[in-house]
């Protein structure tokens, strides 16, 4: 289910730390939305009307459309990945105006979980620039990337859609493009095209998240369409960034692999060659929580249709400790060796860069 761009975020409450208020980001935030209440908090963490967990199932969508927090992130610190990126950076946010039924993030401040914006950038940018000038440049390749540190920028939210509230993304990519030993990374499920703009050198990589569109009708909530993601490819390519897709999460459906399969050759039509060559990917299965399924029964239980199968499922322990679900074993075995398979055929100038 799509959402317009001017309805994805109508702010009319900004909580917000006294801190954040004496930096110059923070106060340029609210300057963007001067009509809206200001209300003060002890921290960005605790906010019961905001975070109460399921309590707010049916003011779900409400809160992230109109609740926008301001908070200074503390710990500034980043991390080594390995994965998806070689190091994760500190988060310029925390928190999402869409709602995919499926979001992990949400789970360590309570489900409605809207945008919490950090306004300590500077010492974020900082941080950053010490940190890829200690690494020097990278003389080993690895499935990162092969010559240059991929720093990801976005793990706690989508920064397309933060790039809407604040230049903090911005300024992070901005750093990046003066860094010759280094790139920044994120993920995103919505298509902001005043990045476009940007002129990121190459420094910067967008990974567009796909999945078959029936599948993102009941689950990408207030996401950019799977047309428009696709459609965007090429421009983003165009304007100088690298375009990487997820495939993620997979979700195992009647259907499944034939609805692949008309994505994948959806995608290979829509493509041109430059797009292609540079083209690689991450295939990700669903990981589902139980208290995550429960609470998406007070407010979207046809998504749980999908997300929710105990008949394929088992239980998984993540490294936090979280009780999650995963698709058994073997099948899940089988299902990521089908998708590679039908990858290699329908794109075979996609890298899959790691599939599980």
């Amino acid at each position: 289910m799509a959402v317009e761009r001017e309805n994805l975020l109508r702010v009319t409450r900004i909580y917000t730390e006294d801190a954040a208020l004496d930096l110059e980001r923070g106060r340029e935030i609210v300057a963007r939305w001067p009509d809206a209440e200001i209300v003060p908090i002890a921290s960005h963490w605790q906010i019961p009307e905001v975070h109460g967990d399921e309590t707010n199932v049916a003011r779900w969508v409400r809160i992230k459309t109109e609740a926008l927090v301001l908070g200074v992130k503390k710990s500034v610190a980043t991390r080594v990945n390995g994965r998806s990126a070689d190091f994760i950076a500190p988060s310029l946010s925390n928190g999402c105006a869409m709602a995919c039924a499926y979001c992990y993030v949400p789970r360590r401040k309570g489900y409605s979980n809207p945008i919490t914006v950090f306004a300590n950038i500077e010492q974020i940018t900082r941080h950053l620039a010490r940190h890829v000038a200690a690494r020097g440049p990278k003389t080993e390749p690895n499935q990162c990337d092969s010559e240059a540190w991929v720093y990801d920028i976005g793990e706690n939210g989508d920064c397309s859609v933060d790039a809407m509230i604040s230049e903090n993304v911005r300024d992070v990519c901005d750093l990046f493009r003066m860094t010759p030993t280094a790139k920044a990374s994120f993920a995103t499920k919505f298509v902001n095209r005043d990045m476009l703009e940007w002129d990121p050198a190459g420094r910067t990589r967008i990974r567009f998240s796909l999945m078959p569109a029936a599948t993102a009708r009941v689950t990408d909530l207030r996401t950019s369409p799977m047309t428009e993601r696709i459609a965007a490819i090429n421009d983003f390519v165009d304007a100088g960034y690298e375009v990487h897709v997820n495939f993620s999460p997979v979700i195992l459906t009647p259907t499944w692999l034939h609805d692949w399969a008309e994505l994948f050759d959806q995608l290979d039509a829509a493509l041109h060659a430059r797009a292609k060559q540079q083209l690689a990917c991450e295939v990700i299965f669903l990981t589902h929580n139980e208290g995550l399924h429960d609470v998406n029964l007070g407010w979207h239980p046809k998504g749980e249709e999908l997300l929710w199968t105990p008949s394929i499922q088992e239980p998984k322990r993540s490294q936090n400790g979280a009780e999650n679900v995963r698709y058994r074993h073997p099948l899940k075995a089988q299902s990521v060796v089908a998708l590679t398979d039908l990858i290699a055929r329908r794109l075979p100038y996609c890298t899959v860069r790691y599939a599980f």
